[in-house]
């Protein structure tokens, strides 16, 4: 293995890779429910959307959807293999779409909605806690808005 980290965007033949994402992480952080939540998304909703490969294998993905005109990124779906969180791909993910939404002139705030269980990621990335929402997501699975305070 060479370990080639390569980031693109989402196209629709990836949708059962990031399906299986999502349901290695059920039930730890994301909620049963959530499953027909991102389909749609990725069929519907999804503005821009990317996956991480390592060595070709899909092992991430993540988003960015927006509001108000264009001047609201919100970043959506972060979603990561059990196998590889705590190696940095999350957080390069993270900074390749941060770095995306800042060279975006429209963009006036970078927001993320996520649970209890993640919100420390995203603080050390320069975003801090807005409103926690206790059981948004399901049973036990509170939803802290965050907006990033980093550097633009």
């Amino acid at each position: 293995m060479n370990d080639t980290l390569n980031i693109r965007p989402y196209t629709a033949a990836d949708k059962p890779a990031v399906m299986e994402l999502l349901a290695l992480n059920i039930p730890e952080y994301f909620a049963f429910a959530e499953a027909e939540d991102l389909s749609s998304y990725l069929d519907k909703a999804a503005e821009l959307y990317f996956v991480v490969e390592l060595d070709s294998r899909i092992v991430g993905a993540g988003g960015i959807n927006f509001e108000n005109g264009q001047r609201i990124g919100k970043i959506s779906w972060d979603i990561i293999h059990p196998g590889f969180q705590g190696t940095g791909i999350g957080s390069r993910l993270l900074l390749y779409r941060l770095r995306l939404l800042q060279s975006m002139k429209s963009i006036r705030t970078i927001s993320v909605r996520t649970s209890q269980l993640t919100y420390r990621f995203y603080e050390k990335h320069g975003f801090q806690l807005q409103e926690v929402h206790k059981d948004y997501w399901a049973a036990g699975l509170d939803m802290y808005k965050m907006v990033y305070h980093g550097t633009r």
